[in-house]
């Protein structure tokens, strides 16, 4: 087991986010994660990250109990993250973006974070764009770069957030290519996407959360051919 969420719970005053949830994820698995927008799921990868803290519940990483480590100290033990909304350093080039998160994510050395980061730029396909400051990037590419970004911390556990999110077919295509290269090299994910059929293409298992709670969780067929997953997400009737 390379994670397990113990009965996690947070509210932001009356309202509950993430309420009792609970779920593991084993070493090299990927894992999808659907649910109506709204739902926690969002909130439960801060609460994976360390940007909130559980008010009940344990966060197990790597069996080691995580849930009062600094969010910094969690990068550092293997835990990566990109964002639904990209947040890169406009004003940075990409290069200068990757090393960022190379030297404060994995605490390396200075030439051994460049040539890693040169390694991740061609495997997410932004190699020519290293010297290009990140705010005159298209969609497609600040996509690539909140990917390589999380890459270039060196994570065993990869948290993707709607990151297909806007793209044409074309595009979700190739970024899909990109994650299972990522995963072909052992390392495990947890992906939340509304783009469904990219997500199955990639995870061996889903869960669906809705309200802050595991609705459903199990094989990828069964899931979404579940009764209440159709009503709640799809807004297919049961009857």
């Amino acid at each position: 087991m390379l994670l397990h969420l113990d009965h996690v719970s947070k509210s932001f005053g009356a309202l509950k986010v993430t309420d009792d949830l609970s779920f593991q994820l084993a070493d090299r698995e990927a894992l999808g994660v659907l649910g109506p927008n709204g739902a926690g799921k969002s909130t439960m990868f801060n609460l994976i990250t360390g940007g909130l803290k559980p008010d009940e519940g344990r966060i197990v990483f790597q069996n080691d109990d995580i849930t009062s480590v600094p969010a910094h100290t969690r990068c550092r033990q293997g835990i990566g993250r990109s964002y639904q909304i990209p947040h890169p350093f406009a004003r940075m080039t990409v290069f200068e973006n990757l090393l960022v998160g190379a030297a404060f994510g994995t605490g390396g050395g200075e030439r051994e974070a460049a040539d890693h980061c040169a390694d991740v730029l061609e495997r997410t396909g932004l190699i020519a764009k290293a010297n290009v400051l990140a705010g005159k990037l298209t969609l497609l590419e600040r996509k690539r770069l909140e990917l390589a970004r999380a890459l270039a911390t060196k994570p065993r556990l990869l948290l993707l957030d709607e990151i297909a999110g806007g793209l044409t077919e074309a595009e979700c295509h190739d970024l899909v290519a990109t994650i299972r290269s990522v995963r072909e090299e052992g390392v495990s994910i947890i992906w939340i996407e509304h783009v469904v059929h990219a997500l199955l293409s990639v995870v061996d298992r889903l869960i669906v959360i809705n309200f802050g709670q595991l609705l459903a969780e199990g094989a990828p067929e069964a899931v979404m051919n579940d009764a209440k997953v159709q009503e709640v997400y799809m807004g297919i009737s049961a009857e």
